[in-house]
């Protein structure tokens, strides 16, 4: 048995043994629905080739100040990724997770960078997730005028797939009808209305207070180095609480004290499922 195999067996143990499971999923956990990657400027310009034209990176891109200064740029953007994760339909892993929690005493809690929604869409309880990074499906006024957050999913955004530019009407804000903006943490963000995220983490934090030593389980996936918030997070709580740490990641799985498994999400899903 080499060594894949043999973490694919341990962390079937792992989960088996626990009484809950918390899921901290990363931009890879996306890839297998077959949302894009950013990673790095070529992976986002795969994506967005008119930015590499322009020589805008996902980082130049993801700032509030284009609702500023270019609205229809900002837009475009945000609009298009609005559309596609909305048309995008989670992978069978999302399915195998969700099971999980569900036969467990305590349950699980996700705690996703993800901004895409796709926890629940594929049935995850709203309640037992955070998204600390926010959501594409709710927005906030860009300037911000108010504390108010608002789910916009009836919304369309009307984007030129050529230009990656939006057209008017911009949606708006519903306290003082200027423009809005997604309520989503972006780089140089100092207008983001935490409000949202930060009821999530009370109700993380009141779910955690449930577990003693060796009861949890974590399940990391796609969470990688460069924006390592999810990462991070996991290596706390599984210290913390004594927790088993599954990392799953095909390019980033290394770790001290951790189960590693260099494969793709759904694949490393689908295997740990089977052992079980």
């Amino acid at each position: 048995m080499n060594a894949i195999n043999e973490n694919i067996e341990l962390a079937a143990k792992a989960i088996g043994n626990a009484s809950g499971i918390l899921i901290g999923a990363g931009a890879g956990m996306g890839v297998d629905s077959g949302l894009p990657d950013f990673r790095g400027d070529e992976g986002f310009w795969k994506a967005y080739p008119p930015m590499k034209k322009l020589g805008l990176s996902f980082y130049d891109l993801a700032n509030p100040i284009w609702f500023k200064q270019e609205p229809s740029r900002a837009w475009g953007f945000y609009g298009h990724r609005r559309n596609l994760y909305r048309q995008t339909q989670p992978h069978q892993g999302f399915e195998i997770l969700l099971r999980w929690t569900r036969s467990k005493p305590k349950g699980g809690f996700v705690f996703t960078s993800n901004v895409d929604g796709h926890f629940q869409e594929a049935g995850f309880d709203e309640s037992k997730i955070v998204e600390c990074h926010g959501a594409i499906n709710f927005d906030q006024c860009a300037q911000p005028c108010c504390d108010d957050i608002w789910n916009s999913s009836a919304e369309d955004i009307e984007v030129d797939l050529k230009t990656f530019t939006a057209s008017q009407p911009f949606p708006k804000c519903r306290c003082c009808d200027s423009m809005a903006r997604p309520n989503i943490l972006m780089f140089g963000d100092y207008g983001w209305n935490e409000n949202r995220t930060h009821l999530q983490y009370e109700n993380f934090s009141q779910w955690l207070h449930e577990f003693e030593p060796g009861q949890l389980v974590v399940i990391e996936l796609g969470a990688g180095t460069a924006v390592p918030t999810v990462r991070s997070q996991c290596e706390q709580i599984s210290q913390r609480y004594g927790a088993n740490l599954i990392r799953i990641n095909p390019r980033e799985a290394h770790g001290s004290d951790v189960v590693s498994i260099p494969m793709g999400a759904l694949e490393s899903l689908a295997e740990i499922d089977a052992a079980l």
